[in-house]
């Protein structure tokens, strides 16, 4: 799958909860991002087993955060093109407020 190909399954999947659809949809659809297999050397230890699973991820899951990343990117701007009185950084800033006055 190649990198545009995921950033699409990102968008996908915040237009898909946005709309109502099941998470269990939404999960499979970032689920088909992810390896079902990993290559590692044969006689490898753990640590490059972990390293050569850690490598085949990070693209995939590089490029759905890129595809997050530029959905966000787009629904902000288009939000601050608005009259709301408000922008999405104000509105990014109030919920970190929320967040880190909550505990864990």
């Amino acid at each position: 799958m190649t990198g545009n190909e995921i950033k699409l399954k990102a968008i996908a999947a915040l237009t898909g909860v946005r709309s109502g659809i099941g998470t269990d949809y939404v999960s499979s659809l970032l689920g088909e991002v992810t390896p079902s297999e990993f290559l590692v050397p044969a006689e490898a230890d753990a640590a490059e087993i972990g390293f050569a699973m850690l490598d085949q991820l990070s693209g995939p899951l590089s490029a759905l955060i890129s595809g997050f990343a530029l959905a966000f990117e787009a629904v902000a701007d288009a939000f601050d093109q608005t009259e709301s009185g408000t922008s999405a950084q104000e509105i990014l800033q109030e919920l970190a407020l929320q967040l880190a006055s909550e505990s864990d």
